[in-house]
């Protein structure tokens, strides 16, 4: 909506109702901002039927054997890592080296992957790193992308992409609950692993958590590996911007309860709703005069001009004038839109709120 408050005439009552509608409008926009997540998750959010979160523990194959012998974890305010994999080893090592050089304490590296035999073979190579001694302290806790019928070897369709996000939000999660500093490297793998870190992230992070795009001069596809960076070499660890839930205090709280990304969109949409709710009753209540509001509800009840002016007692000209007025203080209640705003918006917006209303009593 606009803020420029004096712009029109103030009745009785608006002043007040404005104010307090400026809040409600701030608030809503918060909720508002994660309306991209449904439309994400809504290719695939109606055949989510396991709603049981994954247990993303230690594999008893060979992800077991990678594991490295740690140091034991001081506090709680140590770093960990969590990056996607696709078949170039040096985006999870070069990352790694790279927050290292910052002075960041991970003492753990997360790596999720698929079962493609090009990921494996980058996995194994990375492995090797920390077999050996060059990161001595850290630990490698490969985590695999996994649904309930086994491993994803790719994401070629809903299913894949669902077990991609279970995957990451419970790493995610599990990583925040120990209160642990995640660093989120989205440069690995298919490019859907990195918008779904990004959507995870977006629900999950604290204001200490960062997400990492990783940038390298001169490299390019079936170029020489080198997990290592030289001296001279042009790297850039460039931090994404993540729009942190935390902020929004009960938000954040509720999202980290929820063990299901279906239950945080299902949240999402009834809270939602019950904010749009809030802001249509601010404009009724606060916008409108009285006689006005009276010609809005009949309006909504299909009436025309003729009916409600039989109703309420009114001539024709006067319920057309008062919903005039109405369609002027809607268009500026809806931030001047694109197009006219007339009796089928107002119906459109409002009916369901009215409908509502006198079901409630």
């Amino acid at each position: 909506m606009s803020t420029d408050f004096g712009r029109r005439r103030k009745t009785p009552g608006r002043a007040v109702g404005r104010n307090s509608f400026a809040i409600s409008y701030a608030v809503h926009w918060w909720i508002a901002a994660l309306c991209y997540l449904k439309h994400i998750v809504a290719y695939y959010h109606n055949n989510l039927v396991n709603r049981t979160l994954l247990q993303l523990s230690p594999q008893k194959d060979n992800e077991s054997k990678m594991k490295i012998p740690t140091t034991p974890r001081q506090g709680r305010n140590r770093d960990s890592l969590i990056a996607t994999l696709g078949l170039e080893p040096q985006v999870v090592t070069i990352t790694l080296d790279c927050l290292l050089a910052r002075g960041r304490p991970v003492d753990e590296v997360i790596v999720i992957y698929t079962e493609n035999p090009g990921v494996r073979q980058a996995l194994d190579t990375i492995a090797c790193e920390f077999a050996g001694n060059f990161y001595p302290g850290i630990e490698l806790r490969p985590v695999p992308v996994t649904s309930p019928e086994g491993r994803t070897e790719d994401f070629y369709g809903p299913d894949d992409l669902r077990s991609l996000l279970r995957t990451l939000y419970g790493v995610v999660r599990r990583t925040r609950q120990e209160g642990r500093i995640v660093h989120l490297c989205l440069s690995g793998g298919r490019k859907v692993m990195g918008i779904m870190a990004m959507v995870v992230a977006q629900l999950l992070f604290g204001p200490e958590d960062c997400a990492w795009h990783l940038v390298t001069e001169g490299w390019h596809p079936g170029a020489d590996r080198r997990l290592h960076l030289s001296p001279g070499d042009r790297v850039w660890l460039v931090p994404v911007p993540v729009l942190r839930w935390a902020e929004a205090g009960t938000l954040m709280r509720t999202v980290a309860e929820l063990d299901d990304p279906e239950e945080v969109v299902a949240w999402y949409e009834r809270l939602n709703r019950n904010a749009r709710r809030r802001r249509q009753r601010e404009f009724i209540r606060h916008w409108l005069t009285g006689a006005e509001r009276e010609v809005v509800r009949l309006a909504c009840r299909g009436l025309d001009n003729a009916s409600i002016a039989k109703a309420l007692g009114k001539s024709e000209q006067t319920v057309a004038n008062q919903l005039r007025n109405v369609y002027e203080k809607l268009r500026e209640w809806l931030d001047y839109p694109e197009g006219s705003v007339d009796r089928n918006v107002l119906i459109a917006e409002f009916a369901p709120y009215f409908a509502l209303a006198e079901l409630e009593g």
